[in-house]
């Protein structure tokens, strides 16, 4: 019945994967290409997360008015225009105004967050929404392994520089590399551009089911923060794209930083990796095999929730990334990559099993408690910055964060997750 819907609405899952990746690249472009310290990059999260904090709520009351097809319309074309604003900003190479096309974007993801997964949840039995969401997340899960694919083709040069080599060279010299290297994002940004225009045209011309009751168009949030669930939900929620933007945003550095020359084969041999590639480029090529295994995980996961509770099995997957964390911090070589590479496949499942645990009997709160679950996607704009000052005093201080950060969601894996009223 709901089949043509959900595979729109599905199609977003992969939309927004794609820029999340590549936030990863960004940060380590923008260090060569505007002479920017590993720090001073990491701001690229924080513009994009704070975008998500602070259009979340805003979203979710505009669509307990207007519905999910036009907060997914809205959500598409700020999209297309943030992802439009790469070009002038490589032109005149002004940190602020990729910020701000960053942030453009992010508002634009929270529209369709906060809209399509709890739209996803209602298109199909309560009794399957979890298995339902991780299902669509999947697709998330395959895009993301094209941003370092993108990163590594299409954005990083064939030849690899520093600040340092550039500072050596001739003025003119340096700055033509550091043009060229800015410029390398505007095709791919473009493209992305375009691809959600036309998909935000195949929205418009499809007839979309509003599953929502007339009492949800004017709910108010009056006691939802009774709902102990929600609250310990979106601490939990917090804290996972807290981690999850650390890892992502720092991965290529903590390869190069364990292993740079040493390489795992299993990459080497799906990538064929040439002689000619950099360092850089073959790290971002184990990103990219990261991500194959959230992917796989997103997958794995969807058939386990059909056999297992959901927060069991969030729990137990969020104990598995601490002991590989803690083994990533003690340990060196390629090993450590490998371990962290691993996180992936376990944090594949918790973005949206942490979702549907928050929303989970909220009746006509429950677009406004999406909202709020979305807004702690904030947590991408707070812990990245403090991960990437711990990672100044050595890169494997850039752990720390991940691994308080799964403790957490092993907490609410155990005991958040039960559905209690504050009174």
């Amino acid at each position: 019945m709901y089949t043509i819907p959900f595979m729109l609405v599905t199609s977003l899952f992969f939309l927004w994967g794609i820029v999340n990746s590549l936030n990863g690249t960004l940060i380590k472009h923008f260090q060569t290409a505007l002479n920017l310290n590993r720090a001073q990059a990491g701001v690229v999260d924080s513009a994009f997360y704070i975008g998500y904090f602070v259009m979340s709520l805003p979203a979710a009351f505009l669509m307990n008015r207007i519905g999910y097809k036009k907060a997914i319309l809205i959500g598409l074309l700020l999209y297309a225009v943030g992802a439009f604003l790469f070009y002038p900003a490589a032109e005149i190479r002004v940190y602020g105004l990729f910020l701000f096309a960053l942030f453009v974007i992010a508002c634009g993801l929270a529209f369709l967050e906060t809209a399509a997964n709890p739209y996803v949840t209602v298109l199909g039995s309560p009794s399957s929404a979890e298995s339902r969401i991780n299902f669509a997340q999947s697709f998330n899960g395959l895009s993301i392994i094209l941003g370092p694919v993108i990163g590594s083709l299409f954005i990083f040069s064939d030849k690899e520089y520093t600040n340092e080599m550039l500072n050596a060279m001739p003025v003119g010299e340096a700055e033509a590399i550091r043009i060229a290297e800015a410029q390398s994002v505007q095709t791919p940004y473009l493209l992305i551009s375009g691809v959600v225009l036309i998909v935000a045209l195949l929205f418009t011309i499809t007839r979309m089911p509003e599953i929502s009751s007339e009492g949800e168009k004017h709910a108010s949030f009056k006691g939802i923060l009774k709902h102990r669930h929600l609250i310990f939900g979106v601490l939990a929620q917090f804290f996972y794209v807290g981690a999850q933007a650390s890892l992502w945003g720092y991965y290529v550095d903590l390869k190069l930083h364990y292993a740079y020359d040493t390489h795992l084969g299993i990459v080497e041999a799906i990538y064929r990796i040439s002689a000619a590639m950099t360092p850089t480029q073959i790290a971002s090529f184990h990103a990219s095999f990261a991500f194959a295994l959230f992917m796989i995980g997103r997958f794995v996961g969807s058939y386990l929730l059909t056999k297992f509770t959901a927060n069991k099995l969030l729990a137990a997957y969020a104990a598995a990334c601490v002991i590989l964390i803690c083994y990533a911090i003690m340990a060196s070589g390629i090993s450590a990559v490998f371990a962290i590479s691993l996180t992936y496949f376990f944090m594949s499942i918790m973005f949206p099993t942490i979702f549907a645990l928050s929303i989970k009997d909220l009746g006509e709160q429950v677009k406004l408690g999406s909202g709020l679950v979305i807004m702690a996607i904030a947590g991408g704009a707070v812990l990245p910055p403090i991960t990437g000052i711990l990672s100044l005093a050595g890169l494997e201080n850039a752990l720390i964060v991940p691994l308080i950060s799964f403790l957490v969601i092993f907490f609410f894996g155990l005991s958040g997750y039960r559905i209690r009223k504050i009174a």
